[in-house]
């Protein structure tokens, strides 16, 4: 049973069963509020799904939306699973979030051709991963690595390449993302989150000096 949750985009939370079959899927829009909102969608799905971390049948692992995505909202979800995986004593896997994107794209369409996933960066700018297919265990292929792409750009860098806007992450989806590396023994990314840009803040270089 695995708890996925991501705010590379609004806030999303889901939970899995044993066979991979979605038990709760819920989520909130929004660029803001996602400190606000992440708990009460823990709440929802555990209500939903109310054999959630019962003896026989416990959660085993906490899935995390790793991003591309803005800083503060980003970090929030990542805390949040970290967090409730401390609390359970289960592992955190860490997902790509555009993996979580393109799994449902495959699962709808099952597109022959490659296809990106683009999701909104901010600032002018889009991220985008390009993936082909499946690899043998399951999880999308990426063939080109995110990178963020000014919006103006992306008709002239993605030519005739189909593209997938993305507004919202499932959370189920990055669960099932996470079952499939598990099984397989995979690590799909690393325990920093995608940020692909620096925070706004910075550290001060020290005191301005003063003149006599």
């Amino acid at each position: 049973m695995i708890l996925g949750v991501d705010t590379s985009l609004g806030s999303a939370v889901g939970l899995i069963g044993r066979d991979g079959r979605t038990l709760a899927d819920v989520s909130q829009t929004g660029r803001l509020g996602h400190a606000e909102a992440i708990g009460s969608l823990l709440e929802q799905v555990l209500a939903a799904a109310p054999g959630a971390g019962a003896d026989e049948d416990p959660l085993t692992h906490v899935a995390s939306g790793m991003g591309p995505g803005p800083f503060t909202g980003l970090r929030i979800g990542i805390a949040a699973a970290r967090a409730f995986a401390l609390g359970r004593g289960v592992p955190v896997v860490a997902v790509p979030s555009h993996h979580a994107a393109a799994l449902e794209v495959i699962e709808v369409d099952a597109p022959a051709e490659p296809f990106a996933i683009l999701t909104d960066a901010r600032r002018r700018e889009t991220a985008v991963t390009v993936y082909e297919g499946i690899d043998v265990d399951g999880i999308p292929h990426a063939v080109v690595d995110t990178v963020l792409v000014p919006q103006a750009d992306v008709d002239r860098k993605l030519g005739a390449l189909r593209r997938i806007e993305v507004t919202a992450i499932s959370g189920a989806a990055v669960a099932r993302i996470a079952r499939r590396a598990v099984a397989a023994g995979r690590t799909l990314t690393g325990s920093e989150p995608l940020y692909l840009r620096p925070p706004d803040a910075r550290v001060p270089a020290g005191p301005k000096k003063v003149g006599s």
